[in-house]
């Protein structure tokens, strides 16, 4: 009996963290689509007419002529938070930046991970402390340990992010 309390314990330490019985991890949606089409869904404030996109490269390599100002940004989910979809960092290239929510107001789903997605917010550079830092990479399931320092990063602060169904 010992030994199979053991082997019970060993398989639940070990099984990720939400994970269903298949092994994958459950998705979490905790805000719902202000918009649903049959190719996407919209989260946060509704979008209507997207207009000009711009590739998440071109805002970085441009960055003093977007700096504070309102982006419509493509990119692709590189990772997602895995607690509760609170940020994600976009990815278009070595171009990298994170994206929060205002006012902390909506979450998108933790599944939505290398999907390109369109992002409508306000482009910014911050400084996160280590602590911060730390917190950012326990958050999207990487090693906090690995992070030394503080970090300087660009940031996208999202009033809506535009998600393909696929």
């Amino acid at each position: 009996m010992k030994s199979f309390f053991s082997l019970a314990l060993a398989v639940f330490i070990m099984s990720p963290v939400g994970a269903d019985e298949t092994g994958q991890r459950e998705v979490i949606r905790l805000s719902e689509p202000v918009e649903v089409t049959d190719a996407y869904e919209v989260f946060g404030s509704p979008v209507g007419e997207v207009g000009d996109v711009t590739r998440l490269s071109e805002v970085i390599s441009r960055e003093g002529e977007f700096l504070d100002k309102q982006v419509r940004v493509s990119a692709r989910v590189a990772k997602v938070c895995q607690k509760k979809g609170c940020f994600f960092v976009a990815q278009d290239g070595d171009a990298v930046a994170r994206v929060t929510f205002v006012d902390y107001s909506f979450f998108v789903p933790t599944d939505s991970g290398g999907k390109d997605v369109t992002i409508v917010g306000t482009f910014g550079k911050k400084e996160l402390s280590e602590e911060k830092a730390r917190h950012y990479a326990s958050d999207e399931g990487s090693n906090p340990d690995a992070i030394t320092g503080p970090r300087s990063e660009y940031s996208i602060v999202a009033t809506s992010v535009i998600v393909p169904k696929t």
